[in-house]
């Protein structure tokens, strides 16, 4: 991160489609995870609508092919298809690599779950680390060589303002010896999202791909936010619902990711986290706003990412 921080005309009320008038992206290729619901949908329809070829990553088959079907006859010039991936399954994961042809230009990792209960994946992996960090990793390192091939491509990971709560648990991240916390699980996550993207930004730079990460803000209708009441007395202290945050509709929650994605203004900015179509300062205690040092720093970044690929290998030799 950087003391000249990016800025754009855009704000906390723009949309994504207001993001993207006028920019044409016929010939660009997208995959958006979670594409088929919230603002994962809206970035691939805003995407398609500007005449990109959208992929939607989805665990219901069936279901996102609706979407998908019902994004490309009312978006345009582009085209949208839905694909078999599940995020906490790394050999759905696999097989969405193994099956992509071709270079990618952009990729969304905007799929996740928040402050869900304790819940394994098969795997043995606490479910929100898999799911928002784990599948992610494993699907951006396995695209890599498509990502190299697009010669400008741009990744997209999409975090939370949640993730200044808590940094990895490094000694323990499937939490096998602390007591589970949804939201301790969920910042967990969310902070792995940041370092990523500030890892895969240098290590990737020479190949022409730009990192950024980003918190879309606090959305209306998301089903997201759908374990909410099941964790209602959690010691943590973060609160989704505090009056400190202010709700966007879908149209804006998704502006960020869009920006990043394509927006012209942005061009060849890599290792930075957003909120509100504008770089993120450093967080000062007491606002939800802003990044985490913790989020950013160079070391742990480097850590989980060797982390993080141990655990993809470990996976695939273990179902191989």
């Amino acid at each position: 991160m950087t003391d000249n921080l990016v800025t754009t005309p855009f704000g906390a009320q723009t949309t994504a489609e207001e993001v993207l008038a006028g920019i044409d992206l016929s010939g660009r290729r997208a995959v958006v995870t979670g594409g088929a619901s919230g603002i994962g949908r809206e970035t691939a329809r805003v995407l398609a609508a500007a005449g990109a070829e959208v992929t939607i990553g989805v665990r219901d088959l069936a279901a996102g092919a609706r979407v998908a079907e019902q994004i490309a006859s009312a978006s345009g010039p582009g085209t949208v298809r839905a694909a078999m991936l599940d995020l906490a399954d790394q050999a759905s994961v696999r097989a969405f690599v193994e099956a992509w042809r071709g270079p990618l230009h952009i990729l969304v990792l905007n799929a996740g779950v928040m402050a869900s209960p304790l819940e394994r994946t098969k795997e043995g992996r606490e479910m929100q680390f898999a799911t928002n960090h784990l599948g992610h990793f494993a699907l951006a390192t396995g695209l890599h060589g498509a990502l190299t091939a697009a010669r400008g491509a741009r990744m997209v990971a999409v975090s939370s303002v949640g993730h200044v709560n808590g940094d990895v648990l490094f000694d323990d991240i499937d939490f096998e010896q602390h007591p589970y916390d949804p939201w301790a699980a969920y910042s967990q996550s969310k902070t792995a999202n940041v370092l990523f993207a500030v890892e895969a930004a240098r290590r990737w730079a020479s190949d022409l791909i730009t990192v950024n990460a980003l918190n879309p803000g606090r959305i209306t209708s998301t089903r997201l936010g759908r374990h909410i009441g099941d964790i209602s007395n959690s010691p943590t202290s973060f609160d989704p619902t505090s009056s400190d945050v202010s709700w966007k509709n879908i149209e804006q929650g998704a502006a960020t990711s869009v920006l990043l994605a394509a927006s012209p203004l942005v061009e060849g900015v890599t290792g930075r986290y957003f909120e509100d179509c504008n770089e993120a300062g450093p967080h000062r205690p007491g606002v939800r706003r802003g990044v985490a040092a913790h989020a950013v720093d160079p070391q742990s970044a480097a850590r989980l990412w060797q982390i993080s690929l141990d655990m993809t290998v470990a996976a695939a030799t273990t179902t191989a």
